[in-house]
């Protein structure tokens, strides 16, 4: 095994050994590990990709997982946490690492910015709204690219989305759409339980009630009034004490008469009230209906 490479395993190991309890705990231990030269890295990346030397991979990895928290930092300004980007990162880093071709006479750290840079924007996209921003690839290099450009300017004027379609090789109404986007911020659709009802905005307070048409209302009334004109008119047909046990068996709000009640007050069986009750209810239903 190469010296320098012996060296960054046991600083590796040593930097990442027991707890980390905090993020500045583990910068601090990342910086410790070695950076390679690149013939220990070539070295290191032959091993694994012609004996899939797992040990061999790991040093890769911890060598430059200094260069992930650097390219992390980068977007601090998304509102994430940054421990969390690092991470995202480090898979990114691994990624790359299974993927580095030793023969092609490139860095790792430069082939490996496309991977961890690709995992971070993924993390970002997924969680820096509610609501997916970006889903398509003109979308997602939109996003990046104008959250960049936005730090320094208002609205663009036409003049600068033109010129930031042809850059990024887009539609000009793609450009505005993702600036609209920006913009926004998400809502939830009901209220917060502890809103302000003067102070916060919902859609669901805005949605229109069921019975907010003028017309159906009008509608329901009018047909609540016939409903009412129809019965009364349907029980006057009926004789004095079917409607006498109609009305104090189911019209009456409280206190409703059982029907023992009103057999004891007419002297006869409970099941004689009954069918007559049965009776009155069959022909108030065919006199409505009429």
């Amino acid at each position: 095994m190469i010296a320098g490479t012996s060296l960054v395993a046991r600083m590796g190991d040593q930097a990442l050994a027991g707890p980390l309890g905090s993020l500045d705990a583990y910068l601090e231990r990342v910086s410790r590990i070695p950076v390679l030269s690149r013939e220990e890295e070539r070295a290191l990346a032959v091993r694994f990709r012609s004996n899939g030397d797992l040990d061999a991979a790991r040093q890769l990895v911890l060598s430059h997982l200094r260069f992930v928290v650097h390219i992390a930092r980068g977007y601090s300004g998304y509102g994430l946490p940054v421990g969390d980007l690092i991470q995202e990162g480090n898979v990114g880093l691994m990624k790359a690492v299974k993927r580095f071709d030793p023969t092609l006479n490139v860095r790792l750290v430069s082939f490996a910015v496309h991977w961890i840079r690709a995992e971070i924007h993924e993390y970002v996209l997924r969680n820096w709204r509610l609501v997916k921003i970006a889903t398509t690839k003109a979308q997602r290099k939109l996003f990046f690219n104008l959250r960049r450009l936005k730090k320094n300017l208002t609205w663009l004027s036409a003049e600068e989305t033109a010129a930031v379609a042809r850059d990024l090789g887009v539609a000009p109404g793609e450009v505005t759409e993702m600036e609209q986007r920006l913009a926004a911020r998400d809502l939830s659709f009901d209220p917060a339980p502890d809103a302000d009802d003067e102070e916060s905005y919902s859609p669901a307070a805005y949605l229109p009630a069921p019975d907010s048409d003028p017309a159906t209302a009008v509608e329901d009334a009018e047909s609540a009034d016939d409903s009412v004109m129809r019965l009364k008119g349907a029980l006057s047909r009926l004789d004095p004490r079917s409607r006498d046990i109609v009305e104090r068996r189911w019209m009456s709000d409280e206190n409703k008469a059982t029907l023992h009640e009103l057999a004891t007050k007419y002297g006869v069986s409970a099941e004689r009230i009954r069918q007559i009750e049965s009776s009155a209810l069959g022909k108030l239903r065919g006199l409505m209906a009429a």
